[in-house]
């Protein structure tokens, strides 16, 4: 079998650092699994990130603050009160809060990320967060993942000591969520306003979403200018409303990963997936995260006895797949998150 010509030339256009567009995207998209033409393109992908970030990779931790009926009832999120799986609520004492990210920053995550529930009350996230600032070294990396907000919350989640902030628009909103696309891009350009980096994924990927839909995200978080994407699949919640349409395979999440990373041009250098897995790493991924506490994905209260991986698991997976770690702060989420 020969590659395509057409292939050919988008990876090179690629690797030449120029922009691809809506319908290259959508050509890799489109390749069959498994095949030669797959196969380059997750090789390509996998230079792409190592060349853009030296070889080195990071792990970033996740503590989740509650786990509480949510009734935002984003269909692939095990919080979402129709999904009855967290049916009172649950809340990590701040001192708990406080041990937690101590514990992730001395194993050696590069960025701590505070993860709360969409209706989780905002005053007392920013009250855990400014406890959990005092406590940690003062150049560690410290990322908000919390419900929408304004400028006004922007500016205070900044002044607590968040260096940024995890947000997506994800696949199905507005469908599978009662949360608008609109919603999402007015808190993400909040948060842009306020100072703070922006973090972002494609996901959470479907068998039954469309070529067409995970064009059109790719292109949203390029638009974006994150300091990272990336993709990752939906977890199955059971008895869920999208339980009957199953889960995509690593592999063919590792093959988006690698789509994700081509189209978002070769200057950033931060690329992402979820769950952790090694075909991921070496298809163009550089950063997993850690959990604990409560997790979207998991149906137990505290993830480190289910889905959760741990910062050292994550590390010596990506060790595996020969790469570097690197140490101290974040750069990912820096003024350096872009190849110059």
């Amino acid at each position: 079998m020969r590659f395509s010509p057409l292939i050919k030339d988008i990876l090179n256009k690629a690797l030449d650092g120029a922009i691809l567009t809506r319908q290259e995207i959508l050509h890799m998209l489109g390749i069959r699994l498994p095949s030669l033409e797959a196969g380059l393109v997750m090789a390509s992908a996998d230079f792409f990130t190592r060349e853009a970030c030296g070889g080195r990779a990071e792990v970033h931790a996740q503590v989740g603050l509650n786990c509480s009926p949510c009734p935002n009832n984003c269909l692939f999120c095990s919080f979402a009160a129709s999904n009855q799986v967290f049916q009172r609520e649950e809340e990590m004492a701040v001192e708990e809060a406080v041990l937690r990210a101590q514990k992730v920053e001395a194993e050696g995550a590069n960025a701590i990320f505070l993860m709360a529930t969409g209706d989780y009350p905002f005053g007392k996230f920013i009250e855990t967060a400014r406890e959990v600032r005092v406590r940690l070294q003062p150049d560690t990396v410290m990322v908000a993942n919390t419900g929408d907000f304004g400028l006004k919350e922007g500016k205070r989640l900044k002044e607590a000591g968040f260096t940024g902030i995890y947000h997506a628009i994800r696949m199905g909103e507005g469908k599978d969520t009662k949360i608008s696309p609109e919603t999402r891009k007015k808190t993400i350009e909040a948060a842009k306003e306020s100072g703070l980096f922006i973090g972002t994924c494609v996901e959470p990927v479907g068998p039954e979403h469309s070529l067409d839909e995970i064009a059109e995200k790719i292109l949203i978080t390029r638009e974006i200018q994150p300091c990272y994407s990336g993709a990752a699949r939906r977890i199955t919640i059971p008895h869920s409303p999208l339980e009957k349409y199953g889960m995509i395979s690593e592999y063919r999440m590792a093959f988006l990963v690698a789509v994700v990373r081509l189209a978002m041009g070769r200057e950033l250098i931060g690329n992402c997936t979820h769950e952790p897995n090694l075909l991921g790493a070496a298809s163009g991924a550089n950063l997993f995260w850690a959990e604990a506490g409560a997790n979207p994905r998991d149906t137990e209260a505290e993830t480190s006895r289910g889905r959760g991986w741990n910062v050292k698991s994550c590390i010596r997976l990506f060790r595996e797949a020969d790469y570097e770690m690197r140490k101290g702060p974040s750069v990912i989420y820096s003024k350096n998150h872009r190849k110059t």
